[in-house]
């Protein structure tokens, strides 16, 4: 909802003109919200951020004699990172710079990446018919990059049909190739670049000169876990790690006191999660009771009547009170009977997936919940016994790192990453829906300039990573890989500078569900898997990699 209001006000659109044109119920209910929002902070002589703006454009709009004394007053206006510009902003420079013209803006715009949040690249594209007797000067050649890096990112971006044209060439000359890393999955994945980083910290390579980029932050997760097995310090830039987001939180917080209802700390933050009008007044109320009865607060709410908790707290708090401990009831008797269909069942009954559709950055929220729950279905699979205390000790374990390790390397999104460099660079997801990110309201063309500023972090060394599936969606799915390697002139048809990293090799101890404990003889490409020769104790069988776990 701030969103849109931020997004109605940097198009100059009034909350009355907005609850006139609103026609789907959502947007009328986000357009009666914007009016009485509106309406609050003028009455308590308020402002915010984007009213900044569009008030000083309607005041100097309206007041003409204004206008040319303020643009007057400034004579020399220079702009940053115009690409990145908006509606308003653009309105605004054309009164600033409307008595004298002396106007400079500095801008890529094949790096125009924000136009998911209002940024229009038409500012930059066409501010020569905007502004008459315009001078271009292109900046062409760069001091970060080496020339096959730059070679890749100027053959990705002449794709795009809406741009100036430029060619970067290279100030520091050759380097290395681009390395393309192909692998099984994001676990083989998060941890071949792990152990890379390793060696190059071993080299003497600085931290700070290493970075690994993605799309969505959901795939930080795979990162961030194959990190901690592997023992390399990381920091999250620009982002929160995965098991500290709110939505991932919630979810564990429910799990933990499906395993143990006495958690207190746990149940206080679900309680209202998604909200039951149970508000902070009655959980104290409820802690202070059950203090004095010596109860955990689960055990005192399933031991009492509606009628007696309603002499604590309000009739309509007591009944849903009542109701969640049901709810909680129930599910820990689905998590003891099997774990199979667990998350399925748990998100019917509480609904966490529907709660965070709603709330700003909704469509990244879902991505982060239902890569959780594809990890717990995997996990589940993995191990027969695997039972939910297993299961919360392990997530524990990945989610306990070392925030704070002299050695740690930077992990962030590719937006998180503009107008930084890193001497070796590694970026994972090159695949269709992931990047590009496919799907509604896609935009091709930024897609496409998103990677071209993936490209161009990297000063000497840069490694781009596909996987034959990830989850996605809460399962794994198999995926193609980007189209994006192929027009940075990276593939030619099946041709791929690849490394391919088997995830089973000679002498590797297995494990397999009915025949135990094994050794790796040989393993040999089969389709999209390997064919492994495993000596189980002298019972030797060739067995397919997808049906055996390494130890």
């Amino acid at each position: 909802i701030n969103f849109e209001i931020s997004k109605y006000k940097n198009t100059l659109l009034t909350a009355t003109e907005v609850v006139e044109k609103a026609e789907l119920p959502d947007y009328k209910k986000i357009a009666t919200i914007y009016k009485e929002y509106q309406e609050e902070i003028v009455e308590n002589n308020l402002v915010d951020f984007d009213d900044l703006l569009m008030l000083t454009y309607q005041i100097l709009k309206q007041d003409d004699a204004l206008r040319k004394q303020t643009s007057n007053r400034y004579r020399y206006i220079m702009v940053d990172e115009y690409q990145d510009t908006n509606e308003l902003q653009f309105k605004l420079l054309e009164l600033l710079a409307s008595e004298h013209k002396n106007l400079c803006v500095v801008g890529d715009d094949d790096q125009s990446i924000y136009g998911w949040r209002g940024a229009n690249i038409r500012n930059i594209l066409e501010f020569s018919s905007y502004f008459k007797n315009t001078k271009i000067v292109k900046l062409e050649t760069n001091y970060r990059s080496t020339s096959p890096i730059l070679k890749a990112a100027n053959e990705l971006i002449e794709h795009n049909n809406q741009r100036i044209g430029k060619k970067l060439t290279s100030n520091k000359g050759e380097g290395g190739d681009i390395k393309l890393l192909h692998t099984l999955n994001e676990n083989l994945e998060s941890k071949y670049i792990a152990q890379e980083i390793q060696k190059l910290l071993s080299s003497g390579t600085s931290s700070n000169e290493i970075a690994v980029l993605y799309r969505i932050n959901a795939l930080s997760r795979s990162l961030e876990e194959g990190f901690t097995r592997e023992g390399l310090g990381f920091k999250l830039l620009g982002g929160m790690r995965f098991y500290d987001r709110a939505e991932i939180k919630d979810i564990i917080s429910y799990f933990r006191v499906f395993a143990n209802p006495h958690d207190d700390f746990s149940l206080e933050r679900i309680v209202n999660r998604p909200k039951r009008g149970i508000g902070r007044v009655s959980i104290n109320k409820l802690k202070k009771v059950a203090f004095l009865e010596q109860s955990s607060i689960f055990t005192f709410i399933n031991s009492k009547e509606t009628s007696e908790l309603a002499q604590i707290v309000s009739k309509k708090a007591a009944s849903s009170l009542k109701s969640f401990a049901e709810d909680i009831h129930t599910l820990r008797g689905e998590a003891e009977d099997s774990l199979q269909n667990f998350v399925t069942i748990f998100d019917d009954v509480i609904g966490l997936r529907k709660h965070y559709s709603t709330m700003s950055e909704g469509a990244d929220r879902l991505l982060n919940i239902d890569e959780f729950y594809g990890y717990f279905r995997e996990s589940i699979s993995k191990k027969t016994n695997q039972t939910l205390d297993g299961f919360l000790n392990e997530i524990s374990l990945q989610s306990e790192q070392d925030q704070v390790d002299k050695n740690s390397v930077t992990i962030m999104s590719i937006h998180a990453s503009k107008g930084l460099e890193f001497e070796h660079l590694f970026v994972i997801g090159l695949e269709e829906e992931f990047f590009p990110l496919l799907g509604d309201g896609c935009n091709m063309e930024e897609e496409r300039r998103l990677g071209y500023v993936a490209i161009t972090r990297a000063k000497s060394d840069l490694t781009l990573c596909y996987a034959d599936s990830r989850f996605y969606k809460g399962q794994r799915k198999r995926i193609a890989k980007s189209r994006f390697l192929g027009e940075a002139g990276l593939i030619q048809g099946e041709s791929l500078k690849i490394t391919k990293k088997s995830e089973f090799k000679k002498g590797d101890l297995v494990r397999h569900k009915i025949f135990g404990v094994g050794r790796v003889q040989s393993a040999n490409k089969s389709g999209r898997e390997y064919k492994l020769k495993i000596n189980f104790g002298g019972n030797k069988k060739e067995i397919l990699s997808s049906f055996v776990k390494s130890i």
